[in-house]
């Protein structure tokens, strides 16, 4: 209870000002606003005003505030902190008022008992010592890796959300969008005062344990990119075991349900979407501050916007969720039909297993059929890769294609779409080219080069 009637003592004497950082009240009017005022005369503020209970200081501003104190929030990405005054305690007992025999008895009894406890328990107060010093170091370690990761949080503009608050948005995690190697990703809707948005929640399977440390910084890292063929990532949810990855959401699915439906999709759209797909990986290979190799692309991680135009998703989770491995030599990644040659063997991962993969899908999108269908009747047509190969070694591109007019009208990109494909799924790495110049062979900025025959599939 704050009183304004404090006697002959001074309120620094009285009250003391406790920080809560990240911690705000809205806006109202039992608020007085100073402007222009440092922390340490905000403080010093509210401390001689009676009428102050709690100072806010945000943007260099010092926000007075009396009673009531309701609708308290404590935001990490809110920018500021609260001084809140409490009384110190036995602050009004007047120390002049004691009987004076009384103060001598109790001055020798606490120093006898002094004595005693500082001869019997030197030891005993040494470890107490230790003990309060690590809990110290330990309590400021913690506290730096807090600020440490929600200030990278902050930075790349990601919003930090609740298990609760995901929980609500997806109605209990109940209408199911798809399942991938990194979890199960969940239709939800964020709502704020102005708009109301849906999204789409990736609920995380499992973290490695190097993960549960680097989780917050490798999903900043992923927020920081920025490209029209990316899926943006919005925000995250870090509670223990819950891990959630919020990201923009979109309306025309996956690449796979528009290329593998009934019938074939417009060409030109088709190849826009292929151009696409190949500015973004070039973007993650050799435009990010740290590059980022996909490691599984394939139709199903290739997402559509209201447009049709191409967006990567699940890019970056292979390094923020690998266990006990490192990108350079580790197991098998990726989704068969897509993996390239070099997972198989001892030898380091580069960014062209990106290229492999993205070789194999381009003749998905060319031909609008998947890469393994081993139902087929015919042997030969099985396997894509090898089957698109055979055609154009036989100069029988238009087998490819079948009934597909547009294609047919279309021969000479045709020929082009799919030489650079054979060059992406060369056996050999150092044969592929990059994305960036998959790129420019597929914008006719460079010639292309008559592809060597890839080695069979395995």
């Amino acid at each position: 209870m704050h009183s304004c009637e404090l006697g002959d003592s001074k309120p620094q004497d009285v009250y003391v000002m406790h920080e809560l950082p990240n911690t705000f009240w809205p806006s109202s009017s039992n608020f007085e606003v100073l402007q222009q005022l440092n922390e340490d005369d905000c403080r010093r503020s509210c401390l001689d005003d009676c009428n102050c209970v709690v100072a806010v200081i945000r943007a260099g501003s010092c926000w007075k505030k009396k009673l009531p104190l309701s609708n308290g929030r404590q935001d990490w990405n809110e920018y500021g902190k609260a001084l809140i005054k409490i009384p110190k305690s036995d602050a009004f007992e007047n120390p002049a008022s004691r009987d004076s025999n009384t103060e001598k008895k109790d001055q020798k009894t606490v120093i006898l008992v002094g004595a005693l406890l500082l001869g019997s328990s030197v030891f005993i107060n040494f470890l107490l010592v230790a003990a309060i010093a690590l809990l110290v170091f330990y309590t400021y370690r913690k506290t730096l890796r807090v600020i440490t990761s929600t200030s990278s949080i902050m930075e790349a503009n990601l919003r930090a959300f609740t298990y609760k608050e995901l929980e609500e948005a997806t109605d209990g995690f109940r209408e199911e969008l798809g399942r991938g190697a990194f979890g199960t990703v969940y239709k939800g809707v964020i709502s704020s005062p102005s708009s109301t948005n849906y999204v789409a929640i990736k609920k995380l399977d499992k973290v490695a344990q190097e993960g549960e440390k680097e989780f917050k910084t490798e999903a900043s890292a992923i927020a920081k990119t920025h490209h029209k063929n990316l899926v943006r990532l919005l925000g995250l949810c870090d509670e223990g075991a819950n891990k959630l990855l919020v990201y923009e959401f979109m309306r025309n699915g996956t690449l796979a349900s528009f290329l593998f439906g009934i019938s074939r999709p417009d060409w030109n759209k088709r190849i826009q979407i292929a151009f696409g797909i190949a500015r973004g990986l070039m973007y993650l290979h050799d435009e990010c501050s740290t590059q980022i190799i996909h490691c599984d692309i394939k139709p199903q991680n290739i997402l559509l916007d209201d447009s049709f135009t191409a967006r990567i998703s699940d890019f970056g989770l292979a390094k923020l969720l690998l266990s006990d491995q490192t990108l350079t030599h580790t197991v098998i990644r990726g989704t068969r039909g897509y993996v390239a040659p070099e997972w198989f063997r001892n030898t380091p991962v580069t960014a062209k297993v990106d290229v492999y993969s993205y070789g194999v899908m381009l003749f998905e999108i060319i031909c609008c059929r998947r890469c393994l269908e081993m139902e087929r009747e015919n042997e030969e047509e099985k396997i894509l890769t090898d089957w698109v190969y055979d055609c154009y070694n036989q100069r029988r591109l238009n087998k490819m294609i079948g009934d597909d007019e547009e294609a047919r009208n279309d021969m000479k990109r045709l020929e082009r779409l799919v030489m650079v494909a054979i060059w992406c799924i060369q056996e050999d790495p150092s044969l592929r080219p990059t994305m960036k110049k998959v790129t420019q062979m597929l914008e006719g900025v460079i010639d292309i080069s008559v592809p060597p025959s890839p080695s069979r599939s395995f």
